[in-house]
């Protein structure tokens, strides 16, 4: 286990125990997952010992919970559907949302607790031939939600609908808008 990865020195350090057979976990501040390949490259961290000792890459958020005890659905208008894209997550049928309302069980917030929404990029072969060539992060992105990697944007809309969360939560914490 290695704290934050803030520079070349400690990046190196991850490599080298990486390049022994161990499993190494990080910690990286980027807005992305994606973006996890390009601040290793821009640290100066060569590319080909990248691709070669990275398994995968998980970005997260936290999101505040609904409360169970107050939460209130409400059918979703056709302009929220649109606006959002959520018939990719929904085809048919109504689509319901959430508000938060507020109780005393959760201190009037309408919220109780966090749960993580996240993205994992798994190291795939066309994933690596990207980092070979410095591909830019949209790039990568766009490569590994191609080979079905999920956004944090979309784990949190199917944490919406599953009534975990609200519209409101997930937008606020990712920047996909």
């Amino acid at each position: 286990m290695i704290g934050e990865m803030r520079d070349l020195e400690t990046a190196k350090i991850a490599v080298q125990s990486a390049l022994t057979g161990h499993l190494v976990l990080s910690t990286l501040h980027t807005n992305d997952a994606a973006g996890g390949v390009t601040r290793l490259l821009d640290m100066g961290l060569e590319e080909y010992l990248l691709a070669s000792t990275v398994n995968g890459i998980l970005a997260q958020r936290l999101v505040r919970k609904l409360c169970n005890q107050c939460k209130q659905p409400f059918i979703a208008g056709e302009e929220i559907i649109a606006d959002r894209k959520l018939r990719r997550f929904q085809p048919e049928g109504d689509i319901t949302l959430h508000h938060a309302v507020g109780c005393s069980a959760c201190g009037g917030l309408g919220y109780r607790g966090r749960m993580a929404i996240i993205e994992f990029l798994v190291m795939t072969d066309g994933i690596r031939r990207l980092v070979m060539n410095h591909a830019e992060a949209g790039i990568i992105q766009k490569q590994a939600m191609d080979e079905g990697m999920l956004t944090m944007h979309d784990d949190g809309m199917q944490k919406v609908l599953q009534g975990i969360t609200t519209l409101e939560e997930v937008l606020r914490v990712t920047t996909e808008n």
